[in-house]
């Protein structure tokens, strides 16, 4: 599929998910509760939801400076609308489940009252007012948590026939960064101020870094080049880079001092003839294709004429083929992609999409064994708000 038709689909879905979830919003906030002023309320609410999709596509129109501050009330409206949706489909589970056990006394015992009008509008507003309680404290505190400094997870992962003489060896992760029109040079200096700090021996980054051009977001990428590791740099395109120009970003990604993998391994440790060292193999997003700018990934190139008696670490930015990476011999994958679902209940889909879609995992198949850590990524996309999933830098320790 070419990128017009792409996005065009992905619109016309936008379109009518905040279609309808908004139509719900004004029916259980407006039409239920008795508010006045009904039809111009729901003109309100079918301008908001039409404002987050015709908003990203200006942005792609017009510079990031001019869109910026609309894009940040807009997609925080965005998170805001999702939780009260929640919230209020909660109220409505429960009211049913009530309705349900009111059927089944009535069907037992004497028959009920019918349910008065006015309780029936005041039970109405009260949950109403509640949900909007909850959603609006829900939502403060996760853009507190996306908005904030990441957390550093730390974590020992046992690598298969790492040298001893390496054991100990570091890797800081970072993932889906998401540098664009909400994130900018400031949480990006955050971010590599952070990684610095762990003193790490490679630093890794796996993908969904920037949602826009070169020309629009250097101010803040370039910050990316003063990361600082004894054994370098390295990157792995996400879905995300091909959406802005992944052909551009590898070349500035090289200007920063980063190497991209792509579809491609090299050597970590002491490269000398008889030293400790270590394979590190990258591969392409999924999304890779001609139409997108790219190759697609392939594992088999990354790893030809490997010697399969070398510890071998995969960079890919999708938590897939895991079972492929676990027959080639790769004894640890690391991933990003799923955010961790990012904003709660979202993450209960992501992990029925996702077998792996959070953390540390370990593989067994057909006798042979491999270990893939997903980040919840240290940026967010869309919505500035993280719940359930806070935004993290990794540091791996790499032991015998």
């Amino acid at each position: 599929m070419t990128r017009t038709p792409t996005f065009l689909l992905f619109f016309a879905v936008l379109f009518a998910v905040l279609g309808g979830m908004h139509y719900y919003l004004w029916a259980r906030l407006v039409r239920d509760t008795g508010l006045p002023g009904r039809r111009a309320l729901l003109v309100v609410f079918a301008l908001a939801a039409v404002a987050v999709p015709l908003g990203m596509a200006l942005a792609r129109r017009l510079s990031f400076r001019a869109t910026r501050g609309s894009l940040t009330v807009l997609f925080t409206w965005l998170g805001a609308a999702f939780l009260l949706f929640v919230a209020l489909v909660a109220t409505d589970l429960a009211r049913l489940l009530w309705s349900g056990l009111r059927g089944l006394a009535a069907a037992s015992g004497p028959e009920l009252a019918p349910t008065d009008p006015g309780r029936r509008l005041f039970v109405a507003r009260t949950l109403a007012g509640g949900a909007v309680l909850a959603a609006g404290a829900a939502a403060a505190g996760a853009v507190r948590s996306a908005t904030g400094e990441p957390r550093v997870v730390e974590l020992a992962v046992p690598l298969e026939r790492l040298p001893r003489a390496l054991s100990g060896f570091t890797l800081a992760q970072i993932s889906d960064l998401h540098v664009g029109p909400t994130i900018r040079e400031k949480h990006v200096k955050r971010v590599v101020d952070m990684t610095n700090a762990l003193r790490p021996d490679a630093v890794v980054i796996t993908g969904d870094l920037v949602d826009g051009s070169v020309a629009e977001l250097r101010a803040a990428t370039e910050h990316l080049a003063r990361l600082r590791a004894r054994h370098g740099v390295y990157f792995v395109t996400g879905n995300h880079e091909y959406y802005s120009g992944a052909r551009a970003w590898l070349a500035e990604l090289r200007r920063y001092g980063v190497t991209p993998l792509e579809n491609a391994r090299l050597t970590l440790g002491d490269r000398g003839p008889g030293g400790a060292s270590f394979d590190l193999a990258g591969v392409n997003d999924w999304s890779a294709a001609p139409g997108y700018d790219g190759r697609w990934p392939a594992l088999e190139q990354a790893l030809e004429d490997r010697d399969p008696e070398r510890a071998l670490v995969l960079l890919a930015h999708q938590p897939r083929g895991v079972a492929e990476a676990a027959a080639a011999g790769v004894g640890l994958q690391l991933s990003g992609h799923t955010h961790g679902g990012q904003l709660f209940p979202w993450n209960l889909v992501v992990a029925a999409v996702y077998p792996f879609y959070k953390g540390l995992y370990r593989l067994e198949r057909d006798g042979k064994a491999t270990q893939i850590y997903v980040s919840c990524g240290t940026g967010y996309w869309g919505p500035p708000m993280r719940l359930g999933a806070p935004a993290e830098v990794t540091k791996l320790v790499l032991t015998t």
